[in-house]
């Protein structure tokens, strides 16, 4: 489907980038908008809550600054990641936040948001749900969500099992609004491979998490650089939902990567970042497979250019003459 009006003309790249617990603060919220690419941060990042309000103003306020003084630049809008789960003491303070400062796009988690949607609705923003099953979409769409974000096997945080083949295609057969395609994209010629499987946006957090506006130790960093997709634990200890960390980062605190006990998810707290004595995501350190990809901790900017590259060129090979294959086949016929 076309993209939401909000978006219209503000993208560089179709691409949001995934808010992560810790890592985005406005600094890398900012820094992804002026690249044009949409920036996300969980409102739980701003602690004490009354932060919250003062991030809100700053992210606006540069970004509306910005776009006076640079009209010809495509500056994106901004969202903010709400988790809706009874853990979670200060959504109804958060939402009333966002919507003071008509936040253009909230992304939520875990339940399905119909008083999130309402109250975003109120004032014209938009709606985005993470989902790992088309079970879960179809309650999400049925609370009138104006996207769909298809976490797919190999994504970064909180991240399903399913094949971006097989996620994304029911999806559409059920919702038709903005499908957002979230699992081990790091490039721009991933990017345009989401949009080929029928995505209208690519979701893309851990490729982020290796810049120098992100909020990460530089270890963090380095272990991205030096990790690969088979380095990565899926394991639902850490906050009770099944989620992708870093084998390293487990391994450091004492943990045996390859024999973690079972999670208590009747404890899980996702206000407080995890359950467990380690928590996710300061100590245990979450990452998807697109590793595999980060060779490198670049500026945001410089990043994003690279993207944007990556994604023309690929362009410009898929549309080049295909071979003949037709051709082939005959003349290996016996």
């Amino acid at each position: 489907m076309p993209l939401p009006s909000i978006l219209h003309n503000r993208l560089r790249l179709p691409v949001v980038g995934a808010p992560m617990f810790i890592v985005s603060t406005p600094r890398l919220v900012i820094a992804q908008c002026r690249a044009g690419i949409v920036g996300a941060f969980p409102a739980l990042n701003a602690r004490p809550a009354a932060q919250l309000d003062d991030w809100l103003a700053e992210i606006g306020e540069t970004l509306a600054a910005d776009a006076r003084a640079r009209p010809d630049v495509k500056i994106a809008p901004f969202a903010v990641n709400q988790i809706v789960h009874a853990s979670n003491d200060r959504l109804e303070h958060d939402v009333r936040a966002c919507v003071k400062h008509r936040v253009p796009i909230v992304i939520t988690s875990l339940r399905p948001p119909a008083e999130v949607v309402a109250a975003v609705h109120s004032y014209g923003g938009l709606v985005f749900h993470d989902v790992i099953s088309v079970r879960h979409a179809e309650k999400a769409a049925a609370q009138g969500v104006d996207g769909i974000i298809a976490v797919c096997a190999g994504a970064g945080g909180h991240a399903g099992l399913l094949s971006p083949f097989a996620l994304v295609k029911e999806i559409r057969s059920i919702f038709p609004g903005t499908i957002l395609l979230s699992g081990a994209m790091s490039t721009g010629a991933d990017v345009l491979a989401a949009l080929a499987l029928g995505a209208d946006l690519a979701y893309l957090g851990t490729r982020f998490i290796a810049t120098e506006e992100a909020n990460a130790s530089a270890a963090y960093k380095q272990m991205l650089i030096d990790s690969t997709a088979a380095d990565i634990v899926y394991t639902p200890l850490f906050s009770g939902v099944a989620g992708n960390y870093l084998r390293g980062s487990v391994a450091q605190t004492g943990l045996d990567p390859d024999a973690l006990p079972h999670a208590d998810k009747s404890q899980m707290n996702f206000g407080a970042g995890g359950t467990a004595e380690r928590k996710a995501w300061k100590d245990i350190w979450s990452a998807g497979q697109s590793v595999s990809g980060i060779d490198s901790a670049p500026a945001l900017a410089t990043l994003v250019d690279t993207m944007e590259r990556e994604y023309r060129e690929a362009l410009a090979r898929v549309a080049s003459p295909a071979p003949d294959y037709s051709i082939a086949q005959e003349s290996s016929a016996p």
